[in-house]
């Protein structure tokens, strides 16, 4: 919903200001309609109905992967589109994959959304819109809608999770992303359950570790251990080099005391080797200051192909053995191109 144009709305309608924060507490438990805010006038709900849409997206095309993840495709109200995603994991979590822009101006190679035509920032309440959508009750049925739980008088669908590593470079709209995250925690979401994922953007980057407030996480995406292979694939890097990048990253780890998540994109034969790999674990240093999870390749259109299963299991002994905490990403939502760096709308 567009919370300013509300505020707007009510104001013009005498209400009192209490009934603006009425319409999201509904909102932000699941609520599809004005007309189960039972505790707002029903005149107040039929106007509201009239003149402001319960979402400020509309819902194009929903895709339901087999192993449980789901992407909504939506168009802006002026036609921007935008994608998102739920992963659903076996240990219980439900993690948002959100986007912060329609398209993205920074075209990684390696990247389907930067294959896409950039079009502009999102406001916070079309990030937060995202959200709401998969906190309401499923509308499809059989193995593709997973059961919603209780939430009061609604059957909510539970969230716990959110990654902005959607569509988008985050930091470059940040003022809406931060926005967003403070109305997360309505909808279950904790700010240390947020991350903000970022190709290395040092003043957005800087003024998350000033600001005030919950600590959200901060990822990294690295792919490569050098700046000549960074810059070849990750064109930001001729701004922001490596070194400053790491910096600035140290700085956001002293101030707020957490580490730092790096995200490491498998590309066979590009950034699998084993020199490749000693030189990430120098680069980082031992000690948990980073994270590194490695990210299996999902096929775009791009020129590259995946490491293999025993190049990305090498590549992940290197680091544990010099004392760099490391992962492997379990894939999901591959087969609806709803995996990391599979965002690109093509309908």
């Amino acid at each position: 919903m567009d919370l300013e144009r509300l505020d707007t709305l009510l104001a013009e309608r005498g209400q009192p200001a209490f009934r603006s924060g009425q319409v999201w507490e509904w909102l932000a438990r699941g609520a599809s309609s004005y007309q189960e805010m039972i505790n707002l006038p029903t005149d107040l709900r039929q106007r509201l109905e009239a003149e402001l849409p319960i979402s400020s997206l509309t819902l194009q095309r929903e895709l339901f992967s087999s192993d449980g993840t789901r992407k909504a495709l939506f168009m802006t109200h002026d036609r921007r589109p935008i994608e998102s995603v739920l992963m659903r994991y076996r240990d219980g979590r439900r993690s948002l994959c959100l986007s912060s822009q329609s398209g993205c101006p920074l075209t990684c190679s390696f990247c389907a959304t930067g294959t896409m035509k950039f079009g502009r920032n999102l406001t916070a309440s079309e990030i937060l819109d995202q959200a709401l959508h998969y906190r309401r009750p499923s509308t499809s049925s059989g193995q593709d809608a997973p059961p919603a739980e209780r939430d009061g008088a609604l059957r909510a669908q539970r969230l716990d999770h959110c990654v902005f590593m959607g569509m988008g470079e985050p930091l470059l709209n940040l003022d809406s992303v931060l926005g967003a995250c403070e109305r997360l925690p309505d909808i279950g979401i904790h700010p240390s359950s947020t991350t903000i994922s970022t190709v290395g953007w040092i003043p957005g980057i800087e003024r998350l570790a000033e600001r005030e407030g919950p600590t959200i996480r901060l990822a990294l995406s690295l792919h490569a251990p050098d700046d000549a292979l960074r810059s070849e694939i990750m064109p930001v890097n001729d701004r922001y080099p490596l070194a400053d990048v790491l910096d600035a990253c140290r700085r956001w780890r002293d101030r707020r005391r957490r580490s730092v998540y790096i995200e490491y994109l498998m590309l066979g034969g590009v950034n699998d080797r084993y020199e490749q790999a000693v030189a990430l674990a120098r680069l980082l240093g031992p000690g948990g200051d980073f994270k590194v999870n490695l990210i299996p390749y999902n096929p775009t259109v791009g020129p590259f192909t995946g490491s293999s299963r025993k190049a990305i299991a090498a590549f992940r002994d290197i680091l544990a053995e010099r004392g760099v905490p490391v992962t492997v990403r379990l894939t999901r939502g591959r087969d609806i191109d709803a995996a990391c760096g599979q965002l690109a709308v093509r309908a």
